[in-house]
């Protein structure tokens, strides 16, 4: 059993409250440095990616050199979803880390927030971590993510305020226009510098009135591991509904063994969602196949 990559929760901490995501139900937790490394040893086997996300922002933490750095020493790369809020926390420096294999910032954060931050001052170490990155490590990915793009909910006046700010600081034409009519699923702003292009996505909850079948890339490509240890089918259970089993108390191989995991696994082959929260997940019919 392989995974592409194995979203590992350094914190859930998050520090915002953005409106597209629901608010966490879980007390506050942050991964501990050692635990962490039994984790890394634990996934070995498994994979040779890990994301620092699923609900928190690793940069919340003081420390997450210390994290990259384990994860370097145990040869995984890196993966690290941020809102971009707590950039002027760190060197940015160590976003260059060479565990670090893409960064993911989302900037539609600032825009659902009350952020104490003028939209320059949101955007200023964004651009400079850019700048960075094009001088020291070329081989880094960056994509800026702007997932706003829905008709009924497009973020229209934000995202021509964000198109006029990146034509200044990268010198490219975005016509807004035709990003609207054409619908790119990204744009290279610079070298491994993507502008990334996606639609709002309802976070699955057992309250939901939706209700349907289909297939998953949980448990296929990737499943998660909240910050308490909480082993969980994919990257959409922030909150651990779908426990299956937690690696303080189990050992990763039995609980990716266990009759639960193996029938949401046999499920999706059939395209079937045997867990309640997977049937009021949306987000699964974006694997339809052609």
């Amino acid at each position: 059993m392989k995974f592409y990559r194995v979203y590992v929760e350094l914190t859930n901490i998050c520090g915002l409250a953005c409106s597209f995501c629901p608010p966490k139900t879980l007390p506050t937790h942050s991964m501990a440095l050692p635990f962490f490394e039994q984790v890394l040893d634990q996934l070995s086997p498994y994979t040779k990616e890990v994301a620092y996300h699923m609900g928190g922002d690793p940069l919340s933490l003081s420390n997450l050199e210390a994290y990259l750095d384990v994860s370097f020493k145990k040869h995984f790369k890196v993966m690290l979803t941020t809102s971009g809020y707590y950039l002027n926390k760190h060197d940015l420096h160590t976003l260059l880390h060479p565990a670090i294999k893409q960064v993911n910032i989302s900037l539609n954060s600032y825009n659902k927030n009350s952020m104490p931050l003028s939209f320059e001052a949101y955007m200023e170490p964004i651009i400079q971590f850019c700048k960075l990155k094009l001088e020291k490590n070329r081989d880094l990915f960056i994509n800026l993510r702007l997932w706003n793009m829905d008709e009924e909910q497009s973020e229209k006046a934000f995202n021509e305020k964000l198109f006029a700010y990146l034509e200044q600081a990268f010198h490219t034409s975005l016509n807004v226009t035709k990003i609207y009519d054409e619908k790119p699923r990204s744009i290279r702003l610079s070298e491994k510098i993507l502008l990334h292009f996606d639609n709002y996505f309802e976070w699955p909850t057992l309250t939901s009135d939706h209700h349907s079948h289909g297939t998953c890339l949980g448990l296929s490509s990737h499943f998660g591991i909240l910050a308490n240890g909480t082993v969980v089918p994919c990257c959409l259970d922030k909150d651990g509904v779908m426990e299956l089993g937690n690696l303080h108390t189990s050992t990763l191989e039995n609980i990716l063994n266990t009759a639960r995991t193996q029938a949401i696994i046999e499920g999706f082959k059939r395209h079937k969602a045997i867990e309640s929260l997977c049937q009021k997940c949306h987000y699964k019919h974006r694997f339809k196949e052609n």
